[in-house]
C-alpha cells in the first residue's frame, strides 16, 4: 500500500533538479517514497536513482512498492552518503540530490514511535529505532543545564525556561514514559488547548536532539557537495527555520566565488531563484502553492531552496 501522503513540490521536482533521463540521483530522505518514484518516472533505462533512509518502517515500504533495477534503496542517515557512493565511483558525478527533511506522514502517524503530541505513546522519537536510546531515556536523566540548553537552542519558544523547569520538578515523583507526560507538563505552563505551536516546538527540539539532526545535515550537505557533477543540483526541503538557516548558509558560503578547496581550484555554487513560471518569494525561498497545501496541510510551513554547482 502506498500511504497517502502528497510532499511538497512533487510536481515540480523534476524541474528543480533539472532531471536528465540518463542522470544520476539521489534521494536523502526516501520517507513515503513519492518523490524517488517521481524521479524514476523521468529516467530511461540508463537513469540511476540511489535513496537513502535510516528508518527501517520506510525502508520496508520501499522494498514493497519499487520493483526496479534503475534503483538502489540504502538503509543508513544521509550522514554516510559519502560512504555509500564514494564506494560506487559516484564522486563528481551526480547529477542532483534532494533532501526533504523532518519527520515522514508514517512516522508522524505511528503512535509508536513518539513524535506526536496529539496521540499517547512510548516516548522515544528515533528516527532509527536500531540506534541509540529513546527520549525517555534521556529526558529522565539529563542535567537542569543541558534541558535549557536543548529546549533554548532547538525550540525557539520563550516559554522554554518554564518547561525545563516543570520537567526537571515533575520527574522527581515520576518518571517520563509517555508522550503525554511530556504534553500534560506543557499544558501546565501554558493555556491548555491554545499551545499548539509552543507543543510542536518544544516536541521538535527533543526530537533534533535525540537524533543529532542539525549535525548531520551540516555535514552531509557538505558532501553532498563533492559527490555533485558540474551543473548537478542540490535541492533541500526544510519545515523550520533552524534547518533552512543551515542550508541558507551553506550555499551562501559555496556561492561565494573566492571559496577553493583541494589544489586551490574554484569550486562554486550559485542559488537558482526561478524555475520556470515559479518563482522565490521575497524571503528568497520557494513555498508549497496554494492548491498543494489544500492536498496536505501538513505542507504548509516547507521551504525550499536550489542551488547548482557551477
Amino acid at each position: 500500500m502506498l500511504y497517502k501522503y502528497y510532499p511538497p513540490f512533487l510536481k515540480d521536482i523534476s524541474d528543480f533538479l533539472n532531471i536528465k533521463k540518463d542522470g544520476i540521483y539521489v534521494d536523502c530522505t526516501f520517507g513515503c517514497g513519492k518523490h524517488s518514484l517521481q524521479i524514476l518516472k523521468n529516467l530511461n533505462s540508463y537513469g540511476r536513482l540511489y535513496s537513502f533512509d535510516c528508518d527501517i518502517n520506510s525502508i520496508n515500504l520501499g522494498k514493497k512498492i519499487i520493483n526496479d533495477n534503475r534503483f538502489t534503496l540504502i538503509h543508513d542517515n544521509f550522514n554516510n552518503i559519502k560512504y555509500h557512493l564514494c564506494n560506487l565511483n559516484l564522486k563528481n558525478n551526480i547529477n542532483g540530490i534532494i533532501y526533504d527533511l523532518g519527520m515522514s506522514s508514517i512516522q508522524l502517524d505511528d503512535f509508536k514511535r513518539g513524535f506526536s503530541f496529539l496521540r499517547n505513546g512510548p516516548l522515544d522519537m528515533r528516527m532509527n529505532q536500531n540506534i541509540g536510546y529513546p527520549l525517555k531515556y534521556w529526558i529522565n536523566k539529563i542535567s537542569k543545564k543541558n534541558i535549557y540548553k536543548i529546549l533554548r537552542k532547538y525550540s525557539e519558544d520563550y516559554l522554554y525556561k518554564k518547561i525545563a523547569n516543570k520537567i526537571i520538578y515533575f520527574r522527581e515523583f515520576k518518571k517520563f514514559n509517555t508522550t503525554f507526560d511530556l504534553s500534560n507538563i506543557i499544558d501546565k505552563v501554558t493555556k491548555k488547548y491554545k499551545n499548539y505551536k509552543t507543543k510542536a516546538r518544544i516536541f521538535q527540539a527533543f526530537r533534533i536532539f535525540i537524533n543529532n539532526e542539525l549535525d548531520f545535515l551540516k555535514n552531509s550537505l557538505y558532501l553532498s557537495y563533492k559527490l555533485l557533477c558540474h551543473k548537478g543540483r542540490l535541492v533541500v526541503i526544510s519545515f523550520n527555520s533552524l534547518e533552512d538557516r543551515i542550508v541558507k548558509e551553506f550555499i551562501k558560503i559555496k556561492s561565494n566565488i573566492n571559496y577553493r578547496i583541494i589544489n586551490d581550484i574554484p569550486l562554486t555554487f550559485k542559488e537558482i531563484k526561478k524555475i520556470n513560471n515559479i518563482r522565490m518569494n521575497n524571503l528568497g525561498k520557494f513555498k508549497p502553492s496554494e492548491k498543494e497545501i489544500l492536498i496536505n496541510p501538513r505542507i504548509r510551513s516547507a521551504l525550499l531552496r536550489v542551488a547548482e554547482k557551477i
